[in-house]
């Protein structure tokens, strides 16, 4: 396995993590619990947030679990290969969550799978994301806005630990996560935006 020349080891870390990514499990949990389709209420994401709008917090809290696995198991499996097909798989995980081929390129916005893969790369860092998110959560109760928050902040982390290669693609992770929740920040702009706890 590590005969392959980098750029295949990169391309394969890559199709791994999408595929991984890619599973849809807020929308499978929900269906083979039989609360309808996820896409059909709420926000229409695939997400723990939304899959707690249909009231199941158990549902919720295994879809969180789940896509925060897969961005983890996806990253660590990556860097099994090589060290720096870790970060990729991390970015195919992440882009396998927002937009996968089985949904027609509909999924959710990837905070889940963005923690787990932080959690993976650089546990510090995985940690002070969830410490800036439940503390933004705790003082305005928007689950947006605490994950661009906490977004921001990963980046920036991982550069003053001195890993300049994985704060780029994390940067260019956020960039997505922003752009994902542009709606949101539309909300949040106009006084719009659900709090956490509140019905859609």
């Amino acid at each position: 396995m590590h005969s392959f020349p980098p750029f295949v080891v990169d391309i394969l870390a890559l199709a791994m993590g999408y595929s991984l990514g890619s599973i849809p499990f807020g929308l499978l949990l929900t269906r083979l619990a039989g609360a309808g389709d996820i896409r059909s209420i709420g926000s229409g994401n695939i997400g723990a947030t939304n899959v707690l709008r249909t009231g199941r917090k158990d549902l919720a809290a295994a879809t969180l679990l789940l896509d925060a696995l897969k961005g983890a198991a996806a990253a660590l499996i990556g860097g099994w290969f090589a060290p720096q097909a870790a970060i990729i798989a991390a970015i195919g995980a992440f882009v396998g969550h927002i937009a996968p081929v089985w949904l027609k390129f509909r999924g959710g916005k990837g905070v889940a799978t963005f923690l787990g893969a932080l959690l993976a790369i650089h546990w510090p860092t995985g940690l002070i994301f969830c410490a800036v998110w439940l503390s933004a959560a705790a003082l305005w109760r928007f689950s947006s806005l605490s994950a661009l928050l906490a977004s921001i902040a990963a980046p920036m982390s991982l550069w003053a630990f001195g890993r300049g290669s994985e704060a780029v693609v994390v940067a260019l992770m956020t960039a997505l996560l922003w752009w994902k929740h542009r709606e949101n920040i539309s909300r949040l702009l106009s006084g719009r935006e659900s709090r956490i706890g509140q019905k859609s």
